[in-house]
């Protein structure tokens, strides 16, 4: 019987929120770039419906914004709050990191 892969194997990660804000911190981006740029350094391919849903959700947190459309598309870039959101998940993962590290040396 054929064994499931994890989400863990095949590199997906499932946060589409800071996968866009970690994509919109080098520079505004409109969504088929955001989706080209993740699935580039995170090896997540997100779906049109996933990321136009978390677009929506960070632009009412305030932690994106769109910019004027550009021919059909429209750009996003990240706020100050964004960037701030940011820094605290990215903490809040070193220290999950650090410490799956610190436990798995000792087994």
């Amino acid at each position: 019987m054929a064994r499931e892969k994890s989400p863990f194997e095949s590199g997906h990660y499932s946060d589409p929120s800071l996968l866009i804000l970690s994509s919109l911190a080098s520079g505004a981006k409109h969504g088929y770039a955001m989706m080209e740029d993740i699935a580039e350094f995170s090896g997540t391919k997100l779906e049109p419906g996933t990321l136009y849903g978390a677009l929506a959700r960070l632009e009412r947190r305030g932690w994106i914004e769109p910019l004027p459309a550009e021919e059909r598309r429209r750009p996003y870039r990240i706020t100050a709050a964004g960037a701030s959101a940011l820094r605290e998940q990215i903490a809040t993962m070193s220290r999950i990191v650090a410490t799956g590290s610190e436990r798995l040396s000792a087994i």
